[in-house]
């Protein structure tokens, strides 16, 4: 352990004269077994479902010297087998996940710079996705203010290719520029966000020419808790261009949960996502794009919403119901939801159907095994209905399931502190 510790400090290059030093290092290897039979969309006719093992492997390290913090994130995800076992390279390599530095000016006054997570309030519109193996970072700039029930973050980042010295086209699916700022005040047992996000696509026009296009999300968040009342709601709006199409968009949701005993808890909630009607050949873009949020957090865990998909489409009304019991080291839930279009779903024969796509069922558990050591796993179901299936393709008829076991392994290796 002194041979590690010492190896440590030097690559670190820590300067042992300097007084108020702290050094953490933790591991985390999350594998992941799935079961998909119909997830993200309905199982096509004559297809079976299939399964797989991912996993993501990290190594943080976390060092604070006064009033610098630093944080750096090395991190593997894979699906197992996606190599031949005596292949030594591995397929998708080791990736910097965070890679940022802290200095706070003043007791209020803070600046953060390099690749980090930007997540807010619900995460609902900025958020980790830390579901997904290989979850999100920006490489950003970010100024705080703080103090006491009160917070102000604003930053930006600015992305590009490579260090090119001609123009070059940002053709990946990111955007080029990015301007937010998010204000917190907390009253008591109520508090308050407002959020205001810029977020600019490049893209070529018609005679070639890049230009990029700004698109505005902004909205208030509330939150209300206390000892036995736990509930939200958010109301976003959505404008300005992408692609050289308007856009007019809006979210909002609410939940309110009720804590019936110190194990059971019982809530219930409702989100509309606005969409456009498959018969409107206006060119305004009229379906709310959540963006960065952590979207497998929101309606429901199969995924057929905003996660990779459902974008530009007919929106999405959500009302469900949370139920979670726990246990000594066990944890439990059951969440079913209803799921109707915002829009309406006409089909080329000029027929509207029905705004009812379906039903899932998510059921999931928890287990803290040791102090390090959590397994966890679930079940979901989607109920289908013919309009989903005209949204979707794919058989609504066929049993669409999806399972999941997952161990997630957090040991701290070393820490030091002087």
């Amino acid at each position: 352990m002194k041979k590690i510790k010492i190896i440590l400090l030097l690559v670190l290059g820590i300067n042992a004269s300097i007084e108020a030093q702290e050094l953490d290092v933790n591991l985390q290897i999350r594998p992941r077994f799935e079961y998909r039979n119909g997830y993200k969309t309905l199982l096509p006719e004559g297809q079976e479902g299939t399964s797989q093992i991912s996993q993501r492997s990290r190594l943080n390290f976390n060092y604070k010297q006064d009033e610098l913090t630093v944080k750096l994130t090395f991190q593997n995800t894979r699906t197992w087998g996606d190599v031949a076992a005596n292949t030594v390279a591995d397929k998708n390599g080791v990736a910097v996940f965070e890679a940022w530095a802290q200095y706070n000016f003043t007791e209020k006054w803070s600046a953060k710079i390099g690749r980090q997570v930007l997540s807010y309030d619900n995460q609902r519109i900025l958020g980790e996705q830390d579901w997904g193996q290989q979850a999100q970072s920006h490489d950003a700039l970010t100024v705080s203010f703080r103090q006491e029930k009160q917070q102000l973050d604003f930053g930006g980042a600015y992305n590009s290719t490579a260090e090119n010295v001609l123009q070059t086209p940002y053709t990946v699916a990111n955007y080029k520029a990015l301007q937010y700022a998010w204000y917190h005040t907390q009253f008591s047992d109520l508090g308050l966000s407002l959020l205001a996000l810029n977020t600019g696509y490049e893209y070529a026009n018609a005679d070639a020419k890049l230009l990029v296009d700004y698109k505005q999300t902004f909205g208030p968040y509330l939150s209300y808790k206390t000892s036995k009342i736990d509930s939200n709601f958010w109301a976003y709006g959505q404008t300005g261009k992408s692609t050289n199409l308007q856009v007019s968009a809006w979210n909002a949701g609410a939940n309110f949960g009720y804590q019936i005993t110190a194990s059971f808890k019982a809530g219930l909630g409702y989100e509309f996502l606005s969409g456009k009607n498959t018969n409107d050949e206006s060119s305004v873009i009229k379906s709310f794009n959540p963006i960065f949020g952590t979207n497998h957090g929101f309606n429901g865990y199969m995924d057929y919403f905003y996660v990779g998909n459902h974008l530009n489409n007919v929106g999405l009304q959500d009302a469900f119901i949370k139920l979670n019991y726990n246990a000594n080291k066990w944890q439990f839930a059951l969440i079913p939801h209803a799921f109707l279009a915002a829009a309406d779903v006409v089909t080329p024969l000029n027929e509207k159907l029905d705004s009812y796509l379906g039903t899932e069922i998510d059921a999931t558990f928890a287990y803290n095994f040791k102090k390090d050591i959590t397994v966890s796993g679930g079940y979901s179901q989607m109920f289908g209905s013919q309009t989903l299936e005209f949204i979707k393709n794919g058989d609504a008829g066929h049993t669409n399931n999806w399972a999941w076991l997952m161990i997630s392994v957090n040991p701290k290796i070393f820490s030091w502190k002087k």
